[in-house]
């Protein structure tokens, strides 16, 4: 085989890897090891995009959510804090369970961040914080999801990274 040959067969290899590694998302349910598209709403929340929403940032919640109000009515609506389903998701399908910061931000539960609720934005925001560190990190702010599982990084979902009751590890000595 002569070196040109080689050469064109290597660059082929190295195009096709390169277009394996960066496949996009086909819209099809949530593989192992898949992450599901970032929320809009903690995008606009974590200003430093570090994955975590520090004290600074819960601090000016509110006016970073307003970023999101695409039709400058004062609230927000699903189609403004949460990502646009795929274009193959099922008509009726609906949309997953809400993540906790939906939830606590979302205070009557109507699908609407009204102008109430984005001004009480940092007092919610605080709430989620389980451990008291001042800041949210994605098991606090995210939750657990029943159809996906606990979130990386908790040991059991449950928001604090505690294991839930029962599956404490034995009273003495670490095993090992």
């Amino acid at each position: 085989m002569n070196a040109t040959m080689k050469t064109t067969l290597a660059l082929l290899a190295l195009a096709a890897s390169a277009l394996l590694a960066g496949a996009q998302d086909n819209g099809g349910p949530p593989m192992k090891g898949h992450r599901p598209p970032t929320l809009p709403l903690v995008t606009a929340l974590d200003t430093n995009h570090d994955g975590v929403i520090d004290s600074g940032e819960i601090a000016n919640a509110s006016a970073a959510l307003l970023t999101l109000d695409k039709n400058g009515d004062g609230r927000l609506t699903t189609d403004e804090y949460l990502p646009a389903l795929p274009a193959n998701a099922p008509q009726n399908g609906g949309r997953p369970p809400q993540p906790a910061i939906v939830k606590a931000l979302d205070a009557n539960g109507n699908g609407v961040i009204d102008a109430d609720e984005i001004a009480n934005a940092p007092a919610a925001l605080k709430a989620l914080d389980k451990n008291g560190d001042g800041k949210l990190t994605p098991d606090e702010f995210m939750g657990s999801n029943p159809r996906m599982g606990p979130p990386p990084g908790s040991a059991a979902g449950n928001g604090n990274g505690d294991l839930p009751p029962g599956d404490e590890a034995p009273p003495g000595p670490p095993p090992g």
